[in-house]
């Protein structure tokens, strides 16, 4: 069977991406390039987007211009900075004039999940297309895993009844098998399925939650696992401890966008978040992370904030697997709303640090969700049924707010509604 999802993965290669196996060499060959060899890449692939931008786009035209940029004396990397950064809000509101004046062999439209309340909609081409996939297939590699290789899923189960026919037989194709359900009795049919794959993959906290349904109910069967990979979503150190006891695997982070494209991977050796320094450029500003995909000719995204909190290793730092791409230390979380206290507004990132202290400083490992639906008020849900930790999980929430919010904490409590991603606070308020 194998032999037949190979052969359709390479139809699929020749019909769809035809540079994808020009591209995945290239990959591997300047895997282990020097850092300066690999911002010499990076120079060359930049100057080329921001020339070509400039020339075919109403709306760089205009950018650069009013910044007064000539993008011909683009010489060095600190050139990109110059350059004014680009918000969501912004590709959505110019999108008709990013779109380039110029005529690509094939391209479709792709549309964000919307998951920020804001979904936008692009046209990738084949060489972005294929670009992507090959930086997604090259860190398989890593691990050992083919993309034809048996793959488990889990992904957002809420699927119209017209579009289950369409996805199942997409499945079939990619040698990859779905929970649309997650019933006890469907999840053990999954896991039986799961003996035979090489991998699995999806949203980090529906790997948590099924994970823990493993353990409780004893589904546990003996796995040929090379690579448990969680996505779109913060992997938070609870998660690991449920998912290795089923799995026998910790989940690897893979962080990325549709219009940023893969940002960085995970090394299997050192545990260190590899930029893709080949396809993207990734900046820290103000702890937010900002993205030129040096693939996406066809909607240029130059120096976009992607609406994330992160922070970025200095450059000395070298990773013992051997590898001298820049390294993302951690991806915090999304910017996101407000939290409203009477007086006083806080990032919601504020909650984060709270639970980044009680593990690090207590040893007190715990998931919690956030609802905002009054100023001056929230509602912390836990999900242990640890209420000997109250205490402490009131003195440090005291450090940040201080007597400026009125926080009802409950414990046992079901955090995730399985039909997309865990949002870690939710707020009916205006910011």
């Amino acid at each position: 069977m194998i032999f037949v999802h190979k052969l359709l993965y390479k139809l699929g290669v020749k019909l769809r991406n035809p540079s994808l196996n020009e591209q995945l060499s290239y990959l591997k060959e300047t895997d282990k390039l020097s850092l300066k060899d690999l911002e010499l890449i990076q120079l060359e692939k930049c100057k080329a987007l921001i020339l070509f931008a400039y020339n075919n786009t109403s709306y760089y035209k205009v950018l650069f211009d009013e910044a007064n940029y000539n993008p011909e004396n683009f010489k060095n990397l600190e050139d990109l900075y110059k350059i004014p950064v680009t918000s969501k809000k912004t590709l959505i509101k110019e999108n008709k004039n990013i779109i380039p004046d110029y005529k690509f062999r094939s391209v479709k439209v792709v549309e964000t999940s919307g998951t920020t309340g804001e979904s936008l909609k692009y046209t990738k081409d084949e060489r972005w297309d294929s670009g992507n996939r090959a930086a997604l297939f090259r860190y398989y590699d890593w691990y050992n895993v083919k993309p034809w290789d048996r793959n488990g899923y889990f992904w957002g189960y809420n699927i119209h009844p017209s579009k289950i026919l369409k996805t199942k037989l997409q499945d079939f194709l990619q040698n990859r098998f779905r929970l649309f359900s997650y019933k006890d009795e469907n999840i053990a049919k999954f896991n039986k399925k799961l003996v035979h794959a090489k991998y699995l993959h999806g949203y980090s906290s529906m790997i948590y939650e099924v994970a823990k349904t493993v353990n409780q109910l004893n589904f546990k069967r003996k796995y040929n696992l090379k690579l448990v990979k969680g996505t779109s979503e913060k992997i938070y150190e609870k998660y690991q401890e449920e998912v290795k006891k089923a799995f026998g695997s910790k989940i690897v982070s893979e962080y990325g966008a549709g219009e940023s494209g893969l940002i960085a991977f995970e090394c299997p050796e050192y545990g260190k978040m590899h930029v893709n320094m080949q396809n993207v450029i990734l900046e820290e500003i103000e702890g937010q992370a900002v993205v030129t995909n040096l693939l996406s000719f066809s909607f240029p995204i130059i120096r976009y904030n992607l609406g994330d909190y992160i922070t970025l290793a200095s450059k000395e730092f070298k990773c013992q697997c051997g590898r001298n791409h820049i390294v993302l230390d951690d991806v915090l979380g999304r910017v996101g709303k407000l939290i409203h206290g009477v007086a006083n507004k806080y990032p919601s990132l504020t909650l984060y640090y709270v639970f980044k202290n009680l593990y690090f400083q207590e040893k007190i490992l715990l998931n919690y969700q956030a609802i905002q639906n009054e100023a001056g008020m929230l509602l912390l849900k836990i999900e242990q049924d640890d209420i000997k930790y109250l205490k402490q999980i009131k003195i440090e929430l005291k450090k940040y707010f201080k007597n400026d919010l009125e926080v009802e904490i409950l414990f046992n409590q079901k955090l995730h509604t399985m039909e997309g991603k865990l949002r870690d606070f939710i707020s009916s308020l205006d910011d």
